[in-house]
């Protein structure tokens, strides 16, 4: 089994985009720990406004350069552990590859409603095949990122153990909370 390009966008990931940009009156997205910028591109071609935020400045430059999308992307070089995000302001917010769980409730608060949050990132069993993050801190525990963001609406989940262990997510913040 070949093992996936870290640099290719994932097809989860692009998949929902491509299937949720006609649906959203107006489209700007957040990319969280954009690195590289391997999404940015299928987001600005779905006519979306790109904001990348990372803790590596060098990455965001690299992206800047590399991906040549102008206007459509501005970046923010930011910790987000000491940085909050903007409360009700993206319609689509992204993560992969990437686990902060203090940042969870964030994220659902940085979606208008309606807005739609899609995220894939590593869970435990990816120590199983011997590549990749090993820290507690850097994998979900099985059901962890359903339960995390259970005050959103849930579209679509999963677990695969192959070619990573992954979980996937899309789900929608509500238009009123009841």
């Amino acid at each position: 089994m070949t093992q996936p390009d870290l640099e290719s966008p994932s097809p989860f990931i692009t998949e929902w985009i491509a299937a949720s940009a006609g649906s959203l009156p107006r489209r700007r997205a957040l990319d969280v720990a954009m690195g590289r910028g391997r999404h940015a591109r299928a987001l600005v071609e779905q006519g979306f406004d790109v904001f990348g935020v990372d803790v590596d400045v060098a990455k965001l430059r690299a992206a800047v350069v590399a991906l040549g999308l102008g206007a459509s992307l501005k970046v923010w070089c930011a910790d987000l552990t000491s940085f909050p995000l903007p409360r009700e302001r993206f319609e689509l917010v992204l993560v992969t590859r990437y686990l902060q769980r203090d940042l969870f409730s964030a994220l659902d608060a940085s979606l208008v409603p309606g807005g739609l949050l899609l995220y894939e990132t590593f869970t435990e069993a990816q120590r199983a095949l011997g590549r990749g993050p090993t820290s507690p801190d850097h994998l979900l525990q099985a059901g962890e990122l359903r339960e995390q963001l259970r005050s959103l609406d849930v579209l679509f989940y999963e677990e695969v153990t192959a070619p990573e262990a992954v979980a996937r997510l899309a789900a929608r913040k509500p238009f009123s909370r009841s």
